[in-house]
């Protein structure tokens, strides 16, 4: 893991070595220190939700999950002093913050840096947002009751998953990447109502297996880059693809007019709309 973060971190540095040569956007440099905990315990609130949590990480790796007896529960290690997590909470309202992934307060030097977040979510229904810098994450939100999810991140290397139902009904599930790395599985149990999926080149995967309690649509836009959406054999599906795809590979039953590509099923209908620079989609029945 801390490997992970060392490349990220060389790859930053280099961006900023280049900065440096304009003197007005010259990055500090921070020194790494003694590893230190933060320990996360947030209590449940006095209300049955929907509560609002919020999580700010710069650079780093993230293993989130729900399971928690509190509301958010977990630990921060870190070695950068000025990269110090603040936990702020008025009950409904609870903010994780590190230092903005836009505006950092510095770049360490060396090569042993640590920042491992590993936090654990509550059964309070909740609108969750994550905004992340170059990160590594693993995030199983099975059966968190969320009322809405917001992901923004840098260039990533992502796992996310729903191996079991939202059990609250989600408004919008928005995910904006970089240049990463990113793969959504699970996502009809998400149970959501729209998606957007926005992301720069890259590779990626969104699986929709699960079970799709409703109608549902996705926006998926993104640039040169390849893309797998992979759907249950027998649901109900339709997807129109623009923009300019190089090509696009077909893997099962699909039923195609024009631009559009089609299975018939039962239950509730999927609606996909694709909008790629050039690349690479794949669409998997399976």
């Amino acid at each position: 893991m801390k490997r992970t973060i060392v490349v990220v971190i060389a790859a930053l540095a280099a961006a900023s070595l280049a900065c440096s040569l304009v003197p007005s956007l010259n990055v500090p440099r921070l020194k790494t220190g003694p590893t230190q905990t933060l320990e996360v315990d947030v209590p449940r609130p006095d209300t049955d939700g929907p509560v609002d949590v919020s999580l700010v990480m710069g650079a780093g790796t993230l293993a989130l999950t729900g399971g928690a007896d509190q509301l958010v529960a977990g630990a921060i290690q870190y070695n950068v002093a000025e990269w110090k997590p603040t936990v702020t909470s008025d009950g409904t309202d609870v903010k994780i913050e590190q230092a903005s992934p836009d505006t950092p307060a510095g770049l360490p030097e060396g090569n042993d840096v640590v920042n491992e977040w590993d936090q654990a979510l509550g059964d309070v229904p909740m609108n969750l947002s994550l905004r992340a810098g170059a990160y590594q994450g693993t995030l199983d939100l099975s059966g968190v009751p969320l009322r809405s999810l917001e992901i923004n991140d840098g260039a990533s290397s992502v796992e996310l998953k729903f191996d079991s139902v939202n059990p609250q009904e989600m408004d919008q599930l928005t995910y904006h990447t970089g240049a990463s790395q990113v793969k959504l599985s699970g996502l009809a149990n998400a149970n959501f109502a729209e998606m957007m999926f926005e992301s720069g080149a890259g590779q990626y995967t969104l699986d929709f297996s699960g079970e799709l309690q409703r109608d549902a649509e996705v926006s998926i836009r993104s640039g040169l880059s390849s893309v797998d959406i992979i759907v249950p054999a027998g649901m109900s599906v339709e997807i129109a693809v623009g923009g300019g795809v190089t090509n696009v590979n077909t893997d099962g039953s699909w039923t195609v007019h024009g631009d559009t590509y089609s299975q018939s099923g039962s239950g509730p209908t999927l609606t996909i709309g694709v909008d790629m620079g050039l690349g690479t989609l794949r669409l998997v029945s399976q």
